[in-house]
């Protein structure tokens, strides 16, 4: 069988649950409630348009080894390798597979064109699906 739960006494006898807890702090030398702002800290502003940072062609290929599907990022403009190995990482983190960067296109493992793309759009990229 399972284990017995220990109950909690919730009966009146013990501290009185429904008294305000506080009630017994110093509010003197603070703000009245009306003359506070209501505005937030951080305006909601409009979001901002981005510059695009260049058009990049997703395609979808079979891979060498095993004729499985593998996803490609290619024709990058004036970024450095640095900055597509951080992409790289960013999308295998967000399609949870494996990749790698050859010859300044960004490989993926697997089909992933859709989260391929929402990855480089929100860095600013125009993607474009090309092939099959």
């Amino acid at each position: 069988m399972g284990k017995k739960r220990k109950k909690i006494d919730s009966s009146s006898g013990g501290t009185d649950l429904s008294s305000n807890p506080f009630g017994s702090l110093d509010v003197t030398g603070l703000p009245n409630r009306n003359s506070v702002s209501r505005t937030p800290a951080n305006p909601v502003r409009p979001k901002e348009q981005r510059k695009s940072r260049g058009r990049v062609d997703v395609l979808r290929q079979r891979s060498a080894g095993s004729g499985g599907w593998m996803t490609v990022a290619k024709n990058f403009v004036g970024i450095s390798v640095e900055e597509k190995n951080a992409l790289k990482k960013t999308i295998q983190k967000r399609c949870g597979v494996g990749g790698t960067l050859k010859n300044g296109a960004i490989e993926i493992q697997g089909d992933k064109r859709d989260q391929v793309r929402e990855v480089l759009e929100s860095a600013g990229f125009q993607v474009v699906f090309a092939g099959g």
